[in-house]
């Protein structure tokens, strides 16, 4: 078994919990994060759009402090090449990290009526072609998106629209998805699977 460490309130990320213990890991939301396998980071509010160089047009639900914590968590878990996956608002943070931008309001790609909305997308050759195929259905409930690509990075999925629903680090053990697999279950629970994989040192 393996660790994984999300930075926030257990009770706010209970969803992710439930996911990483149920591919085998256990979710660890204190403690020194670098003892751990592998980081989390979880959906949630929008960033500050002066972290990625825009004035805030249409960001909302802003999380000043669990910004600077995630991006410093980003920092210490590359500076050791640990695996980091981000979902969701974790997507965008890590894209924002590496000097991307996001696209600040995005329609067509928000819950409805508090339900996740579904959508096809085409996958790139990549463990997530293998996980899933060429072309799979996923979940939705954000607003905003990844629009340029950090340095570093490079897309793995796309819905039909040309919005990156996937990436990942060229050089690092480092990915996210703009869907929600701990919501996506049972499907989902094969990234989870393949991630904690990776932390093990098995994938």
């Amino acid at each position: 078994m393996t660790d994984i460490y999300i930075c926030g309130d257990p009770r706010r990320h209970e969803n992710y919990r439930r996911a990483i213990a149920a591919a085998g890991g256990e979710a660890r939301f204190d403690g020194d994060p670098l003892a751990c396998g592998g980081l989390l980071l979880p959906g949630g509010g929008d960033m500050e759009p002066w972290r990625y160089g825009q004035v805030n047009t249409a960001s909302r639900d802003l999380e000043p402090e669990r910004d600077h914590l995630e991006l410093e968590l980003v920092d210490a878990f590359t500076a050791v090449e640990k695996p980091v996956l981000g979902i969701c608002r974790g997507h965008q943070v890590l894209n924002v990290f590496f000097g991307g931008t996001l696209l600040q309001d995005l329609p067509g790609h928000n819950a409805v009526d508090g339900k996740d909305r579904r959508h096809e997308v085409r996958t790139a050759s990549s463990f997530l072609r293998d996980l899933y195929g060429e072309r799979c259905m996923v979940n939705s409930a954000h607003h905003q998106a990844v629009d340029r690509l950090g340095s570093g990075l490079e897309a793995l999925q796309w819905t039909g629209d040309g919005t990156v629903e996937a990436l990942r680090h060229r050089a690092l053990p480092i990915w996210g998805v703009q869907w929600h697999p701990e919501r996506l279950r049972p499907t989902g629970d094969r990234l989870f699977e393949a991630f904690l994989a990776v932390c093990l040192g098995t994938g």
